[in-house]
């Protein structure tokens, strides 16, 4: 077993060459015998057939290789933004990241999402620019744009030969080229007051002493050193392993992160559900991220909202392969089975479950079985998709018509696919519309007490709603005392309440129009309860859990009838980079629809553009941005809040 564990994320904008990169990596720690094909569908992280036949990665896999007595966990993510959920699972469980660029296409939209959300999280990154053999290849131009567009500081590590040709090559600077120790030093200068001093003055610290300081300022994601090469020839490949293992922060046995709230001494297993997938035989299986104490068999885990599962069997990736092992420690990553409960997400033993870090999906599109007899098959394979990406966030109206989250058409044609290879399911989606949210109007109170001709079930349930801060999503708490919980059917008051929190949120997934109420705070203030001999009641008979359960969704009804709800919309923050010459004729349409400008950049060539824009908008200005801007136009979107519908609100069928 290595001592020391390094979770590597390989992030990129669709096409700029990660999967081969990871491919390149396995192949020279001698995992695999030779490099995969994406184009061939040979690869060893695009282990779906739709993968393989698309050539895109879909679902962040996991493959690991040694490196200097390190095991390197690598967690290949999707490029394409459809798939940025997945990407978003990843990042809570790195401790660094490759990013990659290409030489020809340079800074692309994805590549500034990504950089910003590896910057927010503070995850070390090394930047490596691919494609270095391709025709066009610019390294000079892609650094230059990487300072401009994504960071400033950074350090290109080697120098480069016949760029452009298939005999390129990347060769890592000598510890004592001047020039080379000359650059960085000034690059670590600008955060260190005695290497500044020392510049000053003209003297260069030891090699070994600016080596140190280079993985000390990458490791807190002060400077990013950049590297180049061809994952395709693998030219570069070694020199950028090189730094992974020297530059990037591995973890020891006994580390434990920022992350995780649980003590640090403590076996007690402190980690994270980051993908989870079905096994062959219909079964959960948990990928996690280990931060503190081990996982074995047996092991009971203690998962948000009261649930909880137990560990059956664990695996490791070794030599190329899962293997069964008897435990997982601190900084591994194993898949498990036997939490059937369990959700992407989860964390567990004091680590904080899983945030996002990037715009929830914005459309959602209603989906049909062609076969109408299928249509209870489709729900049930929905529910399990819903499991491995909770993003799609699968719901059923009165009609039983199921409907879908999503980011794009690209994710709708991969989700069609799925449901037709994996359960045989044919389906068709109607056209993708705009997901709306409600808020609160006012706070409104509703309570339904026992033995009273309105209320069938018993059980008393009082709840008071009221509006929340923009984002802050669904707050709830309780000023119920104990002894009016019904604590015989619960091992707690935390369960009682978590099972209340629970059953609200399902009942606010449809509003007053249909569409999921948000930004609310949910104040449970009356509880009571029935049992047959008293006390407190002795009239009976004895309340059950399913009384609690139909009765808060009635409840939650009448309070938001008495408070009423506004309709939101999505804001998007658009960036755009434009010719100087389409400038004006770009924002003379975007302020026709009503937006926002909030930023206008001009270059030499370029112009940047940022506009805060209504969804309902977005396609139609990507249909129009290539004849405005003669096809020169770079489009970059973001979610930026949630602003009130003008005029009549659009209803939802409600599920």
């Amino acid at each position: 077993m290595l001592a020391r564990t390094l979770n590597l994320g390989i992030l990129a904008h669709v096409d700029a060459g990660k999967t081969t990169l990871t491919e390149r990596l396995l192949h020279h720690s001698g995992v695999i015998d030779q490099p995969g094909s994406v184009d061939a569908g040979t690869t060893a992280t695009d282990t779906l057939a739709l993968e393989r036949r698309r050539g895109i990665t879909i679902k962040a896999a996991v493959v690991s290789f040694p490196l200097d007595g390190m095991r390197v966990n690598v967690l290949d993510t999707p490029g394409h933004p459809d798939f940025i959920a997945e990407v978003e699972r990843v990042l809570g469980v790195l401790d660094g990241a490759v990013l990659v660029l290409s030489a020809v296409e340079g800074v692309q939209p994805q590549t500034r999402i990504l950089m910003r959300a590896l910057q927010r999280l503070r995850v070390p990154t090394l930047v490596f620019i691919n494609k270095i053999d391709r025709r066009g290849a610019d390294v000079d131009a892609t650094v230059a744009a990487i300072r401009r567009r994504l960071v400033r500081n950074v350090l290109p590590m080697g120098h480069l030969e016949r760029v452009g040709s298939k005999a390129a090559t990347f060769s890592a600077y000598r510890s004592d080229d001047r020039a080379f120790r000359d650059r960085e030093t000034a690059a670590l200068a600008e955060h260190d007051d005695a290497l500044l001093a020392g510049f000053v003055e003209g003297r260069l610290g030891s090699g070994e002493q600016l080596r140190s300081e280079l993985a000390a300022q990458t490791r807190a994601c002060m400077l990013y050193p950049t590297y180049a090469g061809s994952a395709v020839t693998g030219s570069g490949v070694s020199e950028l392993m090189d730094g992974i293992a020297t530059l990037l922060p591995p973890v020891l046995p006994t580390a434990t992160p920022d992350s995780v709230d649980g003590p640090p001494c403590s076996d007690q297993p402190s980690g994270r559900v980051f993908k989870i997938e079905r096994g062959g035989a219909g079964e959960k299986v948990a990928y996690v991220r280990l931060f503190s104490g081990s996982l074995r068999p047996r092991s009971r885990l203690d998962l948000p909202d009261g649930r909880v599962g137990k560990v059956t069997s664990l695996q490791l990736f070794d030599q190329g392969r899962w293997l069964r092992t008897s435990s997982i420690g601190p900084g591994q990553i194993g898949r498990v089975t036997g939490l059937s409960t369990g959700r992407v997400g989860d964390g567990f033993g004091g680590a904080k479950t899983d945030e996002h870090h990037f715009a929830p999906p914005t459309l959602e599109a209603s989906v049909v079985a062609i076969d109408e007899s299928q249509g209870p098959a489709l729900r049930a394979a929905l529910a399990e998709l819903s499991d491995s990406d909770p993003l799609i966030a699968a719901r059923a109206d009165d009609d039983g018509q199921a409907t879908v989250s999503l980011y794009g058409r690209v994710q709708q044609e991969v989700i069609a696919s799925t449901l037709a290879e994996e359960y045989g399911i044919a389906v068709r989606f109607t056209d993708a519309s705009v997901l709306h949210v409600e808020r609160p109007r006012a706070a409104g109170a509703a309570v339904e007490r026992l033995n009273t001709d309105s209320n069938p079930y018993h059980a008393t349930i009082g709840l008071t709603i009221a509006p929340g801060s923009p984002g802050s999503g669904l707050t709830f708490r309780s000023t119920v005392s104990a002894r009016d919980m019904p604590l015989y059917l619960f091992k707690n008051a935390t369960a009682f309440q978590a099972a209340i929190e629970r059953h609200v949120s399902d009942a606010l997934a449809a509003g007053l129009y249909g569409w999921r109420v948000t930004d609310c705070v949910v104040t449970l203030d009356h509880c009571g309860y029935s049992v047959a001999d008293g006390p407190p009641s002795r009239r009976g008979p004895t309340s059950t859990a399913y009384d609690y359960r139909q009765l808060t969704p009635i409840v939650v009804r009448q309070a938001l009838e008495r408070a009423g709800t506004i309709v939101c919309e999505p804001v998007l923050r658009v960036s755009l980079e434009i010719p100087r010459d389409a400038i004006t004729a770009v924002q003379r349409l975007v302020t026709r629809w009503g937006a926002e400008v909030t930023a206008q950049t001009t270059g030499s060539d370029l112009s940047q553009l940022e506009v805060r824009l209504v969804s309902t908008r977005l396609h139609e200005l990507q249909l129009q941005l290539p004849d405005l801007t003669g096809g020169e136009g770079v489009l970059e979107s973001r979610f930026d809040s949630f602003e009130s519908v003008h005029g009549a609100p659009p209803v939802r069928r409600r599920g």
